[in-house]
């Protein structure tokens, strides 16, 4: 069924071939929404504003931002690691942002929403970059999600973990008896989230039912936060 409320939205979606990007392009495009796939690398500080740019009028930014994970001790995690993760994660997320406002802005509405990752909310060994990376994404999001409120623009973001993705559960990782134990053992949902269900909830947040949520973090990892 198509969600009246997605009908006519113009909704660019980054890394759109990656992570979160499939199933959030088939999902916005079943509720009525015209998808704006973007697939272009995100690290030239210029490419942001050449996306939204193209794009034309952006009712609603995904900023979906994926990078594989480095697995460095914190030790031996080095300059050129730092700045690799914060160059795919961090930075783009402010140079997106600043390229739609404008337009959001003078039409007094829009919806920003990031896909990001649970890392930022638990500790986990050999993270250290990653989950810094995620954790400032998080933080830039609620700061600017009270900031935009008073402009009807609603920025909110999804941390997960254990959701089903071809960036960071794919399918040899999935069919590993090591990750079978490890998801029974670590997720009291005890199967990952759908990819299907993920992006359900992410068409949701991006609607006008939830335009009361104000820069919030919402946790979608079959419970493993909580644990």
């Amino acid at each position: 069924m198509t969600t009246p409320s997605l009908r006519d939205k113009r909704v660019l979606i980054t890394q759109a071939d990656a992570f979160m990007g499939p199933a959030l392009c088939e999902i916005f495009a079943e509720q009525g929404a015209s998808v704006l796939a973007s697939t272009a690398c995100l690290r030239d500080p210029a490419a942001p504003a050449a996306i939204v740019a193209g794009a034309g009028r952006v009712d609603v930014l995904i900023a979906n931002l994926a990078l594989e994970a480095p697995r460095s001790r914190a030790a031996d995690a080095g300059e050129a690691e730092w700045q690799d993760v914060f160059g795919a994660l961090v930075h783009p997320l402010p140079r997106l942002v600043k390229a739609v406002l404008p337009g959001m802005l003078a039409r007094g509405s829009g919806k920003i929403l990031l896909i990001g990752s649970a890392a930022a909310l638990r500790g986990m060994p050999r993270s250290s970059t990653y989950s810094a990376a995620r954790g400032a994404q998080l933080a830039y999001v609620q700061a600017i999600g009270v900031e935009l409120a008073p402009q009807h623009i609603q920025v909110n973001a999804i941390a997960q973990n254990f959701v089903d993705n071809p960036t960071y559960f794919p399918p040899a990782v999935q069919a590993d008896p090591r990750f079978q134990e490890r998801l029974r053992r670590e997720v009291p949902l005890g199967r990952l989230v759908s990819a299907r269900e993920d992006a359900q909830f992410a068409a949701y947040l991006c609607s006008p039912a939830a335009d009361c949520f104000v820069g919030q973090i919402f946790p979608v990892c079959g419970g493993w936060v909580g644990r």
